[in-house]
């Protein structure tokens, strides 16, 4: 089942088997054998697979979940921040209530 979601993950990235193996840095008959599952990928492939495209982990494993991890927009924790500074200047939160 895991070859299947890998296919899946890289026909949603619009990327082939070669394409997606020189990205992450194995070779292409590696990543073919993943997808046609004859080898069971390896953690340390499973690893350089999330990290380089952002796919969820529990997908990829056990099928449960979005397929990608959503990440966060740019300078979303600096507005976060700086909400909880206006609202702590205007009163509406104390310092205290983050004790």
């Amino acid at each position: 089942m895991i070859g299947k979601r890998l296919q899946n993950v890289r026909k949603k990235l619009q990327l082939s088997q070669e394409d997606i193996s020189t990205q992450i840095g194995i070779s292409y008959r590696a990543y073919s054998s993943y997808e046609r599952e004859d080898r069971k990928p390896s953690i340390d492939f499973l690893e350089l697979l999330v990290t380089k495209f952002n796919i969820n982990l529990n997908f990829l494993i056990a099928g449960v979940g979005e397929m990608f991890i959503k990440k966060e927009p740019a300078g979303f924790r600096e507005e976060i921040k700086q909400a909880f500074r206006d609202m702590i200047a205007s009163g509406e939160l104390s310092k205290d209530d983050f004790k």
